[in-house]
């Protein structure tokens, strides 16, 4: 189905999920560093790569930044490290989506399709929201002209807003939409996505200008009046 490069430390998880991988239809390479990971990253040229945060010698956010200068290859961060200190910036460096140890292959697998799901989509045209402008095809937000500097998750969210404008969007549906997660998942990682994204806008929670917090509901973009 896909070629997955595994970086991962820990030889039972490794070989545990490269076998389960491999009986669910992808080629798997693996690495157990990170010089190496990357090393196979730039090489192989892998459709998605599972990324362990606590490798021996880097950590894993560090190598995602490295990953990214390089290469938009689709990363899912696979970790133990579960509170919003650790992911809040592995989101914010270039994560694609992420998962929190112990889970089994076959949830890595449904993560996966999700990812190159999402990747593989064929991107409309621009749009515009008063001064905003959303090209998916460009990946590129900019508003009054000045390019905005977003991960792809930020983006994500952005495009997902601006193409239902003026439309109240719940939490629930950004995350089985955006984040592919069909049984729902955690407003918390929404409700960070979508401070990041006013504060980009130039906007606050209290002071909106775009995004629009509509109490017990969603959210929803609109023209500023």
């Amino acid at each position: 189905m896909a070629d997955i490069l595994l970086i991962e430390d820990d030889v039972t998880i490794r070989t545990a999920l490269s076998r389960g991988l491999r009986d669910l239809g992808h080629a798997v390479a693996s690495s157990p560093t990170a010089l190496d990971g990357l090393r196979l990253a730039v090489q192989d040229r892998p459709d998605l790569i599972v990324l362990d945060l606590g490798l021996p010698d880097l950590d894993g956010a560090e190598l995602l930044r490295m990953l990214r200068a390089v290469s938009k290859v689709p990363v899912i961060v696979a970790t133990a490290r579960d509170g919003d200190a650790e992911m809040v910036p592995v989101l914010d460096a270039g994560a694609d989506d992420y998962v929190v140890k112990p889970y089994s292959a076959a949830q890595l697998d449904a993560r996966i399709r999700a990812v190159l799901r999402r990747a593989g989509d064929p991107a409309p045209t621009p749009l515009q929201v008063g001064a905003l402008r959303v090209d998916p095809r460009a990946r590129l937000a900019e508003l009054d002209g000045a390019a905005l500097d977003l991960t792809p998750r930020e983006f994500d969210v952005l495009h997902y807003l601006a193409a239902r404008a003026g439309e109240v969007v719940t939490k629930r549906e950004l995350l089985t939409e955006v984040w592919q997660l069909p049984y729902g998942g955690a407003d918390k990682t929404v409700d960070v996505h979508l401070s990041w994204l006013r504060r980009k806008l130039g906007e606050t929670a209290s002071e909106p200008r775009y995004l629009h917090t509509v109490r017990g509901v969603g959210v929803k973009l609109v023209e500023p009046s």
